[in-house]
């Protein structure tokens, strides 16, 4: 019944939607989250890394009380060739007595418990196991959801339901993705005991890794990423659906590969899958943002709204949906009338730089969506570094000649110029 409205229906409790509910209770405003799965992060892929100031915009020094996993204090990038592996490595390092680390790696399920956990301390109601059906729309304003037979009003309705958002397309915002949007991912969480993980990856206890991947996807575009939490790592692939169709083999052989690989299998060695998923991800930026993101008595946040970022050796999303649920919260707080909330939505967005900084990386899904991303370069990196330490006694050839030598049996230099020149115009 409408006599028992809330002031926000946010559907969704992972970090974009316990973000908002945690700000909107806090300060004394009526929050229903509703939750399909059991419990907030039952449905989640889990594996990934959070930037910590996101969560400092939530409330000072949260991130101290989060279910984290390892700080970041190697960033690495690896190249894979058929056989062979190149792996870049910067040392970031931290002193977390002094200072917050960048960020964490995370799993999502015990995260986004904890989170929506956090969001019901304040005063927010959480209700799980439960489908919301559809929204209810009056007057041209929506007003509510219907769940189970059930009538849920409320002042405003948040979707934050992730990348298939139905919601989002319910209220007319959102259309379909498209083959050229998203990429299919893979993601394993395979065990390991703390020490060998410390080990393997040359940090200590408390300290991570966070390695994007480059080839070794069996010539399908798309990547890797591989993140060390406490006593697992997070390992998988994305792919692109238009060239996983123009193959025979399943992505489930190609990720079998892809952690067989010789410069992948002995970080693993010896562990055990606790969890294996699929998943699609937004890959296209901020070129796939819809382009109104709210409508009277609704708006979107997270991966709803698109807010992803994957540049190949960077990929934000937690951070991003995080701060479109501070954005979003402080919205509503700020507000005279509900009809209201849209427009100084977008003004949060602003001025808290999501959307400039969606902007500024709008042109690399051009980079990383070459075909050569995927396989020549990563051949061709492997190779001319390999070059250099090659011993058969022999007379070697000169550098500039066997580097230029490999280059033409890669690619063109032509090609090399124009994939060059697109992504100067990107940057």
């Amino acid at each position: 019944m409408e006599d028992e409205k809330f002031d926000v229906i946010i559907v969704g409790a992972g970090p974009a939607g316990s973000a908002c509910a945690y700000i909107l209770a806090r300060e004394g405003k009526s929050v229903l989250m509703i939750e399909r799965g059991d419990t907030a992060g039952s449905k989640n892929v889990t594996g990934g890394r959070l930037y910590t100031y996101a969560l400092e915009l939530v409330e000072s020094n949260l991130y101290k009380e989060a279910v984290l996993e390892r700080a970041v204090v190697r960033e690495q990038i690896m190249m894979l060739s058929d056989k062979t592996g190149l792996t870049m490595d910067y040392f970031a390092g931290t002193n977390m007595e002094e200072r917050m680390p960048q960020s964490y790696t995370i799993l999502r399920a015990p995260f986004d418990e904890w989170f929506a956990g956090k969001a019901e301390e304040q005063g927010a109601m959480i209700a799980a196991g439960i489908l919301v059906d559809e929204l209810i729309e009056k007057d041209g304003k929506i007003v509510g959801v219907k769940a189970g037979g059930d009538e849920m009003y409320a002042d405003l309705v948040i979707a934050a339901d992730g990348v298939n958002s139905s919601m989002a397309r319910q209220a007319g915002l959102k259309k379909e993705w498209n083959g050229h949007e998203v990429g299919i991912g893979v993601k394993e969480v395979i065990e390991l005991d703390p020490e060998t993980i410390q080990q393997r990856f040359n940090v200590e206890p408390d300290e991570g890794v966070a390695r994007a991947i480059l080839g070794g996807t069996d010539s399908v575009m798309g990547g890797g990423c591989l993140y060390t939490n406490k006593d697992t790592i997070s390992l998988g692939v994305v792919l692109s659906p238009a060239s996983l169709a123009a193959q025979e083999r399943s992505i489930a052989d190609i990720y079998q590969d892809f952690k067989m690989h010789p410069a992948i299998y002995p970080l693993i060695k010896d562990g055990t899958t606790v969890e294996y998923s699929a998943h699609l991800v937004p890959e296209n930026g901020w070129n796939s943002v819809p382009e109104k993101l709210y409508r009277d008595g609704f708006l979107m946040v997270g991966d709803a709204a698109g807010f992803v970022i994957n540049t190949g050796t960077m990929i934000r999303g937690i951070d991003l949906a995080i701060v479109s649920g501070v954005a979003a919260a402080r919205a509503v707080l700020k507000a005279a009338a509900p009809a209201d909330v849209g427009q100084l939505y977008m003004k949060e967005l602003n001025e808290l730089q999501l959307i400039s900084t969606m902007q500024l990386f709008a042109g690399w899904p051009q980079i990383t969506g070459l075909p050569r991303m995927s396989s020549v370069y990563p051949d061709l990196a492997n190779e001319m570094i390999g070059s250099l330490f090659y011993v058969d006694g022999k007379l070697p050839k000169r550098m500039d000649k066997s580097m230029l030598q490999i280059l033409r049996k890669h690619v063109g230099i032509g090609q090399v110029l124009a994939d060059a020149w697109k992504g100067f115009k990107a940057l």
